[in-house]
């Protein structure tokens, strides 16, 4: 456990005041507490609805900080040195110190679990049990403690946590939307940037406006209570699932495209590529969602970034090495299709789940909006010049996802194949465990088993297998998921839960703002939503 003076000082929690600069030094710097805070910071509390925040850490989902922390962060060196030694220890009793036994407690929305806090000593008062006492967990297959402890990170650890989540899988489609909505159409691209940058702030404002929030379920729990966190939280969890699902197509579409001949007949049934590889896949990531210890899993985040680059260097290599050349054309502006490209860029800019987290992991949280800033405009670079270099090279020809176009007789159309082959399979259990702990909290006592554990996670992923093969369409699933759930998460919910947290010191003009800012979520979230599923009707 690390001692106070390793953590290094301890972050004071103030209040929000109208001098945004002001609270950014003070939140940087400075001790506040509810008992010593001035006239002005005790209004905030008028401004609360959702209960005693000491309180939300015992409230489900539990998990969901220290499983976020795993799947978005790039873990430090010292961290990952961690995970390296415990390579040592990962032999034939991996699978076993997995299992833990099962718990007394029946469980609850409301009933305290053994906290996040409580176990790793850092956020909350509590202290280790002594070794005679048990420790209670909220689930018995992944308790907290298995997974990496939290650490402080530094900007730049914050700017590569912040890219890493922002520019994913949504990279490849990026020239697909430019088909789909023609040239004008990026202009949503940077609309969305900036709309989204914008209510990225917002979260920060409303985990400063109270003491005790940290994630975005403790933000919908300060907006609305416990309706808004278990709501804010589904979202949330739907949208991970969502993910894991474009994870199998997206691999499938990969292998079918490096071995497109691959085919098998079995008890009568003829699988094709696509439906071979995504079973596969199904099979080759199963195991690793059973693992209760991700140390070596979450070492893997940082081959998102790398991936990330790669990918791009080879689709320009392509273009200007391999003499694919770019051909300028295409449409001005495709209306009909438009609100498709509209999901597939908003997809992009789904990282709001994960804000939050990085916020409250900062040594210094005053420089968020700088990092924010950083990750928004490196991304939407990135994102900018793949959909015109990838539009100008294959036209009207493209794919949903551009890899699929590259010749596969070039060296860097395979690396860029097989980047987004093993990039999907080693973030798969990442993105699924903060589901399947969710669940797991869930569960009563007496179903708290090795067999239904493992059960669970196998149900889970043989799902997102079932969900995979029904809708093989990687990006309209793409366009679907960034018009339902990136609107509700980028969108509408941060200026809802701000102007709910806010809403006696929110002046006309933000009002105002936040208020457009969720009908335009609405409205793209309708029409988006329906154009993708006609689209797959069609199909």
């Amino acid at each position: 456990m690390k001692t106070d003076e390793e953590m290094g000082p301890d972050r004071g929690v103030v209040f929000e005041t109208d001098d945004e600069d002001n609270l950014a030094h003070q939140h940087g710097g400075s001790d506040c507490s509810p008992s010593s805070s001035s006239p002005s910071s005790a209004s905030s509390y008028g401004d609360h609805i959702g209960g005693d925040p000491s309180s939300y850490q015992t409230t489900w989902p539990q998990s969901y900080r220290p499983s976020i922390d795993v799947f978005s962060s790039v873990p430090s060196p010292r961290v990952g040195f961690l995970a390296g030694s415990s390579l040592v220890r990962v032999g034939s009793s991996f699978l076993r110190a997995s299992m833990v036994s099962t718990h007394e407690d029946e469980l609850s929305f409301t009933k305290p679990f053994v906290s996040y806090d409580s176990v790793t000593g850092h956020d909350g008062a509590e202290a280790i049990p002594p070794p005679d006492v048990p420790m209670k967990s909220s689930f018995a297959f992944a308790s907290y403690c298995e997974l990496p402890p939290p650490h402080q990170c530094s900007a730049a650890q914050a700017v590569v946590n912040g890219i890493n989540v922002l520019c994913g899988v949504g990279l490849l489609s990026t020239p697909y939307a430019v088909k789909e909505g023609g040239w004008l159409g990026m202009l949503l691209l940077f609309c969305l940037a900036s709309i989204s940058f914008y209510t990225g702030i917002l979260l920060k404002r409303c985990l400063d406006s109270f003491p005790g929030l940290k994630t975005y379920p403790d933000i919908g729990h300060a907006a609305f209570g416990l309706s808004g966190r278990i709501f804010i939280s589904i979202v949330l969890y739907l949208e991970l699932y969502g993910c894991c699902v474009e994870y199998i197509i997206l691999v499938s579409d990969s292998l079918t495209f490096i071995f497109p001949d691959a085919s098998i007949s079995f008890l009568g049934l003829d699988l094709s590529p696509h439906q071979l590889f995504a079973l596969t896949t199904a099979i080759a990531v199963l195991p690793t969602v059973w693992l209760k210890n991700l140390s070596v899993l979450s070492y893997l985040s940082a081959a998102g970034v790398v991936a990330t680059i790669l990918v791009i260097i080879c689709l320009l290599w392509g273009g200007v090495v391999d003499q694919i050349g770019f051909h300028p054309g295409g449409r001005a502006l495709n209306l009909v299709d438009l609100p498709v490209a509209l999901g597939l860029y908003g997809f992009g800019y789904s990282g709001h789940s994960v804000f939050p987290n990085i916020y409250s992991s900062m040594k210094r949280p005053s420089q968020f909006p700088t990092v924010l800033i950083i990750c928004f405009v490196l991304c939407t670079i990135m994102y900018s010049a793949v959909a015109v270099a990838g539009y100008l090279m294959f036209g009207d020809s493209l794919k949903s996802q551009f890899t699929l176009n590259m010749p596969r007789q070039y060296l860097a159309s395979k690396v860029a194949v097989w980047t987004t082959v093993i990039n999907p399979l080693s973030k798969y259990a990442l993105t699924m465990t903060p589901v399947a702990l969710s669940l797991e909290e869930l569960l009563p006592s007496t179903s708290q088993s090795n067999i239904v554990m493992l059960s669970l996670r196998t149900f889970l992923v043989l799902s997102t297998l079932v969900v995979a093969l029904t809708l093989p369409f990687f990006g309209y699933v793409m366009a679907l998921l960034g018009s339902v759930f990136t609107m509700l998460v980028a969108l509408i919910l941060p200026c809802s839960c701000y102007l709910s947290i806010k809403r006696r010191s929110v002046d006309f003009i933000q009002a105002s703002v936040c208020v457009l800012i969720i009908v335009i979520g609405l409205v793209s979230s309708f029409i988006g939503s329906i154009s993708s599923i006609k689209q797959m009707v069609n199909q």
